[in-house]
C-alpha cells in the first residue's frame, strides 16, 4: 500500500502579501487572546478591534487590517470525476469546508479567482443523511463562514478518502471572503470539528477508519521551505506532506534520526511539553510551558519573558508599537541575529535564522517572526519555527516527531514582495 502513496507538493499561495501586523491581527482573531503589549488593535468584548484617538473611536477592525494567514496551499480532488481545489491544510483546526456553488452569486461573480465547488457535478456527492446538519467557525471579531454538509470522495497523495465530509461554504463573512485559497482542510484531532449535530471524522480519521494507510503508519509529515531553500535542499526545497509514511531521504539528509514525545489531545491539538528555550546557548526555563504546532499559522507567538530575551539578543531591536510587534534593523548581520531554540519534550529544536525576519515594518525594519502570545497559556509554533525541522504527527501513537534540517548560514534578507 505505501508504495501507491506519494508527496503532495504544496504551493506558495501567489496572492500572499507580507504584513506582520496583520498576520498578527489575524492571530489574535483566530486564537482569542488578549495582548500583553500595546498597540493599535485590542480585545474588547471578546472582539479585536483597531483603536481610535479616543474610547469612542475605537471601532471593529475593517477587513484590510487583518489578512487569513495562508501562505501555503495545498491542492487536493473532490469528488467524481474530481475537482481540483487549493486548500489550506491547518493543524489547528480540523474542519474540511470548500468555496461552494451554495454561495451568493453575487459573491461568486465578484471573486473569480476562487475554484469553486460544485456538487451537482460530481457523481459521488450526497447530502448529509441528517438534513439539519451545519457547520459553521465563528472567530471573537464576529466573522464567521458556515454552510450545509455532504459526503465525497478526497484524493490526497495517493489515497483515495471515500464518504468523506465535505462542509459546503453557503455564507462567507467579509473577512473570509477576503482570504486567498479556496477552503481549509484541518489536521487537528476531530474533538474540535464544527459540523452539528454530530461531528464530523477528519481525513486522516477516515483514512486510519477506512485502512487507507499502513496500521504502523497512521500519521501524516510536514515540510515547509523557506523561500531560499530553492535549490538546496531535497526535493529543490519544495514543501510537501505525506500521509500513511515518513519520507525517508528528508530524514537522512538531515544527518540525524526522529525525536518524538507524546502529545496532549485532550483540546483537539497537538500540544506537546515545551519547559525551556535558548537564546545564544543560554537557558529559559519555562517550567510546565507547553506549545501547540500549527502549519496555520506563519509566526511563532510565545510568552513575553522568552520573547523579550530573544529580541534583547538582537542589536537596536526595539518593541513598536504601530506595528504591534518586536522590529529590528534590517542590515542586521547574519553573525548578529541569535541561535533560538525551542523545547520539544526533552530536546531543543532551532528556528532558522532566516525566518527571524518576517516581513518589512517602514523603512530599514523588519518585523520579527516571533511575537508575544498575549495571555494566552501556551506557544503557537507556527511556520517560523516549522521550517527549522522536518515534522511527523503521529495521529495512532499520538506522538510529535522532529528533526532537526541542515541549512547553509546565508545573509539575512526578506522573501520577495
Amino acid at each position: 500500500m505505501e508504495s501507491n502513496l506519494h508527496k503532495i507538493k504544496v504551493v506558495r499561495n501567489p496572492n500572499y502579501q507580507r504584513s506582520g501586523t496583520k498576520s498578527y491581527v489575524h492571530l489574535m482573531r483566530k486564537w482569542g487572546f488578549e495582548p500583553t503589549k500595546e498597540g493599535p488593535f485590542l480585545i474588547v468584548n471578546r472582539a479585536v478591534v483597531k483603536r481610535g484617538p479616543s474610547a469612542e473611536d475605537t471601532a471593529r477592525i475593517e477587513t484590510q487590517d487583518a489578512q487569513n494567514d495562508a501562505l501555503y496551499l495545498t491542492p487536493v480532488q473532490i469528488g467524481t470525476p474530481p475537482q481540483t481545489l487549493n486548500l489550506d491544510f491547518d493543524t489547528g483546526s480540523s474542519d474540511l469546508w470548500v468555496w461552494s456553488t451554495k454561495l451568493d452569486r453575487d459573491i461568486l461573480s465578484a471573486n473569480r479567482d476562487h475554484s469553486v465547488f460544485d456538487p451537482s457535478k460530481s457523481a459521488t456527492f450526497t447530502d448529509d443523511p441528517n438534513p439539519n446538519s451545519t457547520w459553521d467557525i465563528t472567530f471573537g471579531d464576529g466573522s464567521s463562514a458556515g454552510g450545509p454538509v455532504g459526503t465525497d470522495t478526497l484524493v490526497l497523495g495517493g489515497l483515495s478518502v471515500e464518504n468523506q465530509v465535505v462542509e459546503l461554504a453557503s455564507r462567507l463573512s467579509p473577512e473570509f471572503i477576503s482570504g486567498t485559497g479556496d477552503g481549509l482542510l484541518g489536521l487537528a484531532w476531530g474533538q474540535i470539528n464544527t459540523v452539528w449535530p454530530i461531528k464530523a471524522k477528519t481525513p486522516v480519521e477516515n483514512m486510519i477508519d477506512q485502512a487507507d494507510i499502513p496500521q504502523n503508519k497512521e500519521l501524516f509529515t510536514v515540510y515547509l521551505a523557506s523561500w531560499r531553500d530553492v535549490g538546496t535542499e531535497p526535493d529543490n526545497g519544495e514543501s510537501f506532506y505525506t500521509f500513511g509514511f515518513i519520507d525517508q531521504p528528508t530524514v537522512d539528509a538531515t544527518g540525524g534520526s526522529i525525536y518524538y514525545t507524546p502529545v496532549d489531545n485532550s483540546r483537539g491539538f497537538w500540544k506537546f511539553a515545551s519547559a525551556s528555550a535558548t537564546v545564544n546557548g543560554h537557558t529559559v526555563n519555562r517550567a510546565g510551558n507547553t506549545a501547540i504546532a500549527d502549519t496555520g499559522t506563519t509566526l511563532a507567538l510565545i510568552d513575553d519573558r522568552t520573547c523579550k530575551a530573544i529580541y534583547d539578543a538582537i542589536p537596536q531591536a526595539r518593541y513598536d508599537t504601530r506595528y504591534q510587534g518586536y522590529v529590528f534593523p534590517d542590515d542586521t548581520a547574519e553573525s548578529d541575529l541569535p541561535v533560538v531554540t525551542f523545547a520539544v519534550g526533552g530536546r531543543q529544536f532551532p528556528v532558522q535564522k532566516q525566518n527571524l525576519a518576517f516581513a518589512r515594518a517602514g523603512p530599514g525594519w523588519v518585523y520579527g517572526g516571533i511575537q508575544s502570545r498575549g495571555n494566552m497559556s501556551f506557544d503557537i509554533l507556527g511556520d517560523t519555527w516549522l521550517k527549522g525541522i522536518y515534522a511527523i504527527f503521529d495521529q495512532g501513537r499520538k506522538q510529535f516527531g522532529a528533526v532537526t534540517r541542515k541549512f547553509a548560514v546565508q545573509n539575512l534578507s526578506l522573501p520577495p514582495a
